[in-house]
């Protein structure tokens, strides 16, 4: 069956733009263009939730504190209520000038290796696939792991603290981690059996440090990135349904006239909200692991647990639910925090002409 000239003509038009912008996204000037506009999103995000995030960070490390209002939601209200009335609003953004270091290079990172990686695994619509951009999230999250994850430590360590006369600035909480040294375990006090799981429990102070939690953070990044890519793509593409496209479109003088149209704010926040809520249960279990294990310094006995040891330290204090505690307020903050964040990651595309 012969095809129309005009549709032949259509098609290699549409298959020379997707071939354009597919060489587009790999020179300097797309890569620094969005690399910005990802860290300026991220940051966005991350401020809009700070007091959240820094509830969820006491409540998953089970800091004693505040161990008694974890959940439900009026203990997530009253326990920002009591650091506010204790710290003020510095209080509820405490650790968030670490949060910004690291989050605008992360955020960066992860949408620019978004785009690069999917550009590699994608590079024609027929590989279009669930699986490749699940792939695509999935390696952009871990490559901005690998390179961030030192100061999310650091993050979390500043967010953890409570006691008003025992704050830490940025340098010093960074000369703690690196120094910190367990008590050294003794042959008398140790059984046989306990002895070698002791000794490789028990970490030497340095770099190391700071790359507690890491292997949970990896693994929980694969499912949580993977997930928040995938159905954010996903969403896109059903808002931009024909039958629905009139409603959830708009264009833009900036925009690429090549390019797939915008979705309208409440459309994108949609797409991102949901994203937010799938990813954040993906991979809520292994956040709460990681965050025990970033914080395993300072409560306990100090020892350094394994990724196997802290989960079973978790199931033997509060079951499996143990693994779900805070989950109601990290939806409250993972939802708007992707939605905000894929938004204005979108908007600062389409200023800068990406």
């Amino acid at each position: 069956m012969d095809i129309p000239q005009d549709g032949k003509t259509k098609a290699i038009a549409s298959l020379g733009a997707a071939s354009q912008r597919h060489r587009n996204k790999q020179n300097l000037n797309y890569v620094w263009r969005s690399g910005l506009a990802g860290g300026l999103a991220a940051c966005a995000a991350k401020t809009v939730v700070g007091p959240l995030d820094r509830v969820k960070i006491l409540f998953q490390a089970s800091n004693p504190q505040f161990a008694k209002y974890t959940g439900s939601w009026f203990g997530v209200v009253t326990a920002m209520r009591d650091i506010n009335r204790q710290d003020g609003l510095r209080g509820l953004f405490r650790g968030h000038s670490a949060t910004l270091l690291r989050i605008f290079p992360y955020g960066g990172i992860k949408f620019l290796s978004y785009e690069q990686v999917r550009s590699i695994l994608i590079s024609s619509p027929v590989q279009e696939t669930p699986f490749r951009r699940l792939l695509s999230g999935s390696l952009a999250g871990m490559t901005s792991v690998i390179i961030t994850y030192p100061l999310e430590v650091i993050r979390v360590r500043l967010a953890f603290e409570t006691k008003k006369d025992s704050r830490s600035s940025l340098s010093r909480i960074c000369r703690q981690i690196y120094h910190e040294q367990p008590p050294n375990v003794s042959v008398a006090s140790a059984s046989a059996e306990s002895l070698p799981n002791a000794i490789a429990a028990t970490p030497r102070s340095g770099l190391v440090n700071f790359y507690r939690g890491f292997l949970p953070t990896l693994a929980g990044m694969f499912p949580y990135a993977g997930m928040s890519f995938l159905t954010h793509d996903v969403a896109t593409d059903w808002l931009r349904l024909p039958l629905l496209a009139p409603y959830t479109t708009t264009r833009s003088l900036r925009q690429d006239p090549n390019a797939p149209p915008i979705l309208k704010y409440w459309a994108e926040l949609f797409a991102g909200g949901f994203a937010g809520l799938v990813s954040q249960t993906a991979s809520y279990p292994l956040e709460v692991i990681r965050r025990r294990m970033q914080v395993g310094a300072v409560v306990g006995d100090g020892h350094r647990l394994g990724m196997v040891e802290t989960a079973t330290r978790v199931y033997r204090e509060s079951g499996w639910r143990g693994f779900w505690v805070g989950l109601t307020i990290g939806y409250v903050k993972v939802v708007p925090m992707v939605a905000i964040s894929f938004f204005v990651y979108e908007r600062v595309k389409v200023v800068l002409g990406v």
